[in-house]
């Protein structure tokens, strides 16, 4: 249970509470993450229109890359809930379980091409705290390992997306 009280679906605002009923006829729950941005219905709002941009949205990153970024990134973050919210996403997407068990287990772990290798520790690298350490050479290895500049902002994004929530969901207690 969450850290903070958040609304049960019958007292949220009423967009968030259709949009919700329908992600539990599909999906069969709602996340608490889910219900805690429900608090802030501009926040949440706000957090959708971002997460359907970079991950459900046909992007030029496709989506096991996507998910990949996601669960490495919410296990180098230490975000449970998301790690087990995106594995399970990646299944339904078809990923292969033995990738998806790779990802989790750590980029030192993946038998991937080096080209796939190169941007997910470049992500890696995006996601700490010394990001601001950055240098051309490091946007110039992924371009050399095939990514365009505008894969390259997507993965960025991806990852700047998964630092946020990551931060909501760990701060609050989601799932604890």
């Amino acid at each position: 249970m969450a850290y903070i009280n958040f609304p049960e679906i019958n007292e949220m605002d009423e967009a968030i509470r259709k949009e919700l009923e329908g992600v539990r006829q599909k999906m069969g729950e709602v996340s608490e993450i889910v219900k805690i941005l429900a608090l802030k219905p501009d926040i949440y709002h706000a957090t959708t229109v971002i997460f359907k941009t970079l991950m459900i949205n046909k992007t030029e990153l496709d989506k096991h890359m996507k998910e990949s970024i996601a669960i490495l990134i919410s296990v180098e973050n230490g975000c449970q809930i998301c790690v087990g919210e995106h594995k399970r996403i990646a299944k339904m997407l078809g990923m292969p379980e033995d990738r998806i068990d790779a990802v989790v287990n750590g980029l030192e772990n993946m038998e991937i091409p080096e080209r796939e290798r190169t941007l997910l520790q470049f992500c890696l690298k995006c996601a700490g705290k010394e990001n601001y350490k950055m240098m051309q050479e490091d946007i110039n290895a992924v371009r050399s390992a095939g990514y365009s500049d505008s894969q390259i902002l997507e993965a960025v994004a991806i990852v700047g997306y998964f630092n946020y929530i990551n931060t909501i969901s760990n701060s609050l207690g989601a799932g604890k």
